[in-house]
């Protein structure tokens, strides 16, 4: 499944004509979208697909997720807050099954110990999935979940200023295999996009209760099949 992140710069970054000319451009299978505004709203009818956007409380951004699969509505994760006062609303994980694949779009936190919270959090709901949290992390060094892999690319995607390089956008996953992984043009955003390919691992598979379910139904068959003859 090839899935891509973008951080599109809310009103002065990357406008639907860009996702849609990306979309065409890349053919991804999925789509997470962070800093996206209600002007997003018309990208299904540029390039048709399933699309969902997530607003914010408080902001004129969110999140949103397009996909040329359909998928049921995301839910919403309330993300652990600072409590400090003067801070910035709560922020929120927009989560999504797509095949057999559950997503986390992101947009953490720029406190590293408050977004390094945030992502236990988001784990914990994921409750062992085959599964990926994408997005812009805002984290500065390694980042360690016990269980998933950071299998993003190692690229710059973001430069501080314009001067500092950072690799905000990353993706952690976990039963997962992520066959490849890079970063495109940074377009008329201040964030490159990334790219993956990622598949079910074949062990997470095979251990899958519905996998077990159907090998449990194939084996009553055979043995009727076998009684009968």
């Amino acid at each position: 499944m090839k899935v891509i992140s973008w951080n599109l710069l809310r009103l002065s970054g990357a406008a639907a004509k860009d996702v849609a000319a990306l979309i065409e451009r890349e053919r991804p299978d999925v789509l997470l979208m962070q800093e996206v505004t209600q002007h997003m709203d018309v990208l299904p009818k540029l390039v048709s697909g399933h699309y969902h956007r997530l607003p914010w409380p408080g902001r004129i951004h969110g999140l949103a997720v397009w996909s040329r699969h359909n998928f049921l509505t995301p839910t919403v994760l309330p993300l652990p807050a600072s409590r400090l006062p003067g801070r910035l609303p709560r922020r929120r994980s927009q989560i999504v099954r797509i095949g057999d694949i559950t997503f986390a779009n992101v947009h953490l936190s720029h406190g590293q110990l408050l977004n390094r919270r945030q992502l236990s959090r988001i784990a914990a709901a994921l409750r062992g999935a085959p599964s990926a949290i994408i997005g812009d992390y805002n984290a500065v060094g390694p980042v360690i979940l016990p269980g998933f892999a950071d299998v993003g690319p190692r690229e710059t995607t973001h430069f501080g200023s314009n001067v500092v390089p950072f690799r905000l956008d990353r993706c952690l996953a976990h039963g997962l295999a992520c066959h490849s992984a890079g970063t495109l043009a940074f377009g008329p955003s201040d964030h490159r996009p990334i790219v993956l390919e990622l598949q079910v691992a074949e062990a997470t598979a095979k251990r899958s209760p519905l996998r077990r379910e159907q090998h449990r139904v194939q084996r009553r068959i055979a043995r009727l099949r076998a009684a009968l003859r």
